[in-house]
């Protein structure tokens, strides 16, 4: 069993296979400004910059995957093309990285990061939070769900501009080609052999039905062809409640 997580470094078409990916395959260039919750993170880790997806869950923190971690980031808001410097943009350095506690790095699990902002967001007509699940909700197996994201298009396939695709939630036994899948932190997303699924980019980015951000985009089958593996959000919010009310 292989995975491949959807983080982008800018060099990782050169690293093993396996290692790294995530972003958008089989989808489409999403409206410009239509997901004005998704947030574009600017990592520097050592030497190595990096970037992934995340989510504007209140003004001053974002929601994204905990092996989004690196020495400095940078949040972009409001953004549509990010090699361009569009006038709606708000770009806000991160104050402090809050990984959950018992994050896992050789399996994903609890594969979540809260980021505090070194100020508050500026809420307007290309910025706005998006509403978290009820910590009791459970996504039914054939909901339809999007997932939105910056990365790649392909395997040799780069894009600027958000792009989106439409996904299916499977059942939790869809994902045992991977033993390290936990059905109580995760949720199955993405029926096999339709080509559409997150890759290289996508990390931290939500998986959103009906409005609600029901996962976090965690890790994919190396071979791109099996269903994909989604941190599932109602498991944390006790986890993400308990910060926010401590934070300010």
């Amino acid at each position: 069993m292989q995975i491949q997580i959807f983080l982008l470094l800018p060099m990782a078409f050169l690293l093993p296979s396996g290692t790294w990916a995530g972003e958008i395959i089989g989808g489409w260039e999403a409206k410009p400004h239509s997901r004005r919750y998704m947030a574009y993170l600017e990592i520097q880790d050592g030497q190595v910059k990096k970037k992934c997806g995340g989510f504007l869950v209140k003004t001053n923190f974002v929601l994204t995957a905990a092996h989004c971690q690196g020495d400095k980031i940078t949040v972009k808001l409001g953004a549509h093309n990010i090699s361009e410097q569009e006038w709606s943009q708000q770009n806000i350095p991160v104050h402090h990285q809050i990984p959950h506690q018992q994050y896992d790095k050789k399996t994903l699990n609890n594969d979540i990061m809260l980021l505090q902002l070194s100020y508050n967001a500026k809420l307007n007509n290309w910025v706005r939070l998006i509403p978290l699940p009820n910590a009791k909700s459970r996504v039914r197996p054939g909901s339809m769900c999007r997932v939105a994201g910056w990365g790649w298009t392909g395997r040799n396939s780069r894009t600027d501009t958000l792009h989106e695709v439409g996904l299916e939630v499977m059942t939790d036994n869809m994902c045992q080609w991977n033993h390290r899948y936990n059905p109580s932190a995760m949720l199955c997303v993405g029926k096999p052999g339709l080509g559409k699924l997150p890759y290289r980019g996508d990390s931290g980015g939500p998986l959103v039905c009906e409005g609600e951000a029901q996962g976090i985009a965690s890790y994919v089958d190396k071979h791109l062809c099996e269903p994909s593996a989604f941190t599932r959000l109602s498991t944390f919010i006790p986890w993400i409640q308990n910060i926010l009310q401590k934070q300010h």
